[in-house]
């Protein structure tokens, strides 16, 4: 199954504010009927690069069979820890990166490991704000969700 992702993540006064992440996901099943869900959720202190990477993650998890996944994300961080092979330096060094300094997030990392190990994902950076529609209801999507009363913790901060 082919499924197309797009994500974003805010937060309100990084590093230290409320935050958000937004989630598109779309499917065509096989009678060529388009299917389409979105995710979002607040956290009371967060950073914007957790929230981009808590929008890869829950979209992951909410897949129940091995899919190719395109996912779509305007954030140079998590893209180019792939598309770039960050993530793999990180790991051979332990976490750590440039001058033996921690990886910051690993939890979220290693969640997202773990998310990704039945898919085959395909990370696709986007432009943000330039009027990409899925996008920008990503962006929609997580801003709410910052501003919203039902917001979480998030241990990782």
């Amino acid at each position: 199954m082919k499924v197309e992702i797009y994500t974003d993540g805010s937060a309100r006064g990084n590093p230290d504010g409320p935050g958000g992440y937004g989630a598109v996901l779309r499917y065509i099943d096989p009678k060529g009927q388009l299917h389409e869900r979105e995710l979002s959720q607040g956290y009371k202190k967060t950073t914007n690069n957790r929230m981009e990477m808590m929008a890869a993650i829950a979209s992951l998890e909410l897949l129940r069979r091995p899919c190719e996944v395109d996912l779509h994300s305007d954030s140079q961080y998590l893209v180019k820890a792939f598309n770039d092979h960050w993530i793999d330096s990180w790991i051979r060094k332990g976490w750590k990166r440039g001058k033996n300094e921690p990886v910051k997030n690993v939890d979220l990392w290693q969640r997202l490991l773990k998310a990704m190990e039945p898919h085959k994902v395909n990370y696709i950076w986007v432009k943000g704000h330039v009027g990409n529609e899925l996008n920008e209801r990503c962006d929609q999507l997580a801003t709410s969700a910052a501003d919203g009363n039902d917001l979480l913790e998030d241990p990782g901060v």
